[in-house]
C-alpha cells in the first residue's frame, strides 16, 4: 500500500461552509490524501472527531505565509514528491487565500475567482450549484474523477463532547429528546438581505411555548445579551463549543434555526432541523441531509409564524 500523500487544505471561514465541505474532505482522505487543515480557531473542536490536524489560521499575511511555509517544509521532508504535484486546496474563493499559498511556495488547486487564477497551481471554474456541490466539484477536479453526491455530511462527534453534552443535560434537567433548541441568530447576508427571521422573538414567546417542551438557546460569542433580552423564556446555555453543541443537538427533539451555522451543524449530525428561510436560495445554501425540513414563503420571503408552528408540531409528533 502506498504512503499517504500530504495535502494542505485551507478551510472556509464560516461553520456552515466547513460542514458543507466535509464530504469533500472525507473523499480526499479516502483517495489516499493525508489532510492538514488550516482554519478558524473553532474548526479544531468542530472537526475533532475526524482526527485531522487543524492549524489555527493567523490574522496577518506574514504569519499566515509563515505557517504555510512551515507546513510545506515539514511535509516535503516526508514526501519527496510534495513540491512536484498539486499539494494544497484553497476552498475559499478570495484573492488573499490564493496569495497566501503562492507566497508560501505551494501549488494549490482552487476556483478561478477574483482574477486569482495565476496564483494557483491549477484553477477550475466555479459551478453555479449548491455550495456542497462546489466543494465536491473541487475534489473531483483534484482526483480527476466524478462521483455521486453524498446524501449526508457525516460529522463525527467525539466521546468527550458526548460526555460534556450529557453532563449539561443532567445539570439542567433536559431529557433526551425532550427539549427544543432555537437559533435565532445569523451572520452575514444573502443577496444583501438579512438572514434573521424578524418574527423569531414573537414566535418563541407565543407559538413555541404552546408546543409543551423546554426551549434552549445557545448563543455564540457576542450573542449572549440578545439571547437574554429577546428570549427570556428560554434556558440560555452560554460558551458551549461547537463539538458539545453538536452532541447537544443530537439529544434535542428539534432545532428551529435561521440560515446559519448551527442549522448546518444539526444537519451534519442528523438531528431534526426546521430551517426557517427568507431571502436565502435553498438551491444554493440549504442545510444538507435527510433530517432537514425547510419552511419558506413563496418567492423566497419569510414564512408566516403559523406555518412554522404547524411544521414544528408535525415534526415533534413523529
Amino acid at each position: 500500500m502506498s504512503s499517504p500523500r500530504p495535502l494542505i487544505v485551507r478551510l472556509r471561514n464560516w461553520v456552515g461552509d466547513v460542514l458543507l465541505g466535509l464530504p469533500a474532505l472525507e473523499r480526499l482522505q479516502a483517495a489516499g490524501y493525508e489532510l492538514h487543515l488550516v482554519g478558524k480557531p473553532w474548526a479544531a473542536e468542530l472537526l475533532a472527531g475526524h482526527g485531522w490536524p487543524v492549524h489555527k489560521q493567523p490574522k496577518s499575511l506574514r504569519e499566515r505565509v509563515a505557517l504555510l511555509r512551515r507546513l510545506r517544509s515539514e511535509l516535503r521532508q516526508r514526501d519527496p514528491g510534495f513540491d512536484r504535484r498539486i499539494n494544497a486546496v484553497a476552498f475559499p474563493y478570495s484573492f488573499g487565500s490564493a496569495l497566501d499559498m503562492r507566497l508560501a511556495g505551494l501549488r494549490a488547486i482552487g476556483h478561478n475567482r477574483e482574477a486569482r487564477g495565476w496564483l494557483l497551481g491549477r484553477s477550475v471554474p466555479r459551478p453555479d450549484k449548491h455550495e456542497l456541490e462546489v466543494y465536491w466539484h473541487l475534489a473531483s477536479a483534484l482526483l480527476e474523477q466524478d462521483a455521486p453526491l453524498p446524501e449526508r455530511l457525516g460529522l463525527r462527534v467525539t466521546p468527550r463532547h458526548q460526555e460534556a453534552a450529557e453532563a449539561l443535560c443532567a445539570q439542567h434537567g433536559l431529557a433526551h429528546g425532550g427539549f427544543i433548541v432555537i437559533c435565532p441568530f445569523a451572520g452575514g447576508t444573502f443577496a444583501g438581505q438579512n438572514k434573521v427571521w424578524p418574527d423569531f422573538p414573537a414566535f418563541a414567546a407565543d407559538e413555541l411555548r404552546g408546543l409543551g417542551l423546554p426551549v434552549v438557546i445557545c448563543p455564540g460569542p457576542g450573542e449572549e445579551e440578545e439571547a437574554r433580552t429577546h428570549y427570556p423564556q428560554a434556558l440560555c446555555l452560554e460558551r458551549v463549543n461547537l463539538g458539545v453543541l453538536a452532541a447537544l443537538l443530537q439529544r434535542a427533539a428539534l432545532l428551529v434555526s435561521n440560515d446559519t451555522g448551527p442549522g448546518h451543524l444539526a444537519a451534519a449530525v442528523e438531528a431534526p432541523l426546521l430551517s426557517v428561510l427568507g431571502p436565502t436560495d435553498p438551491a444554493l445554501w440549504r442545510a444538507w441531509g435527510p433530517t432537514v425540513h425547510i419552511v419558506q414563503g413563496p418567492g423566497q420571503v419569510w414564512p408566516a409564524r403559523a406555518a412554522v408552528r404547524a411544521k414544528a408540531a408535525e415534526l415533534l409528533s413523529r
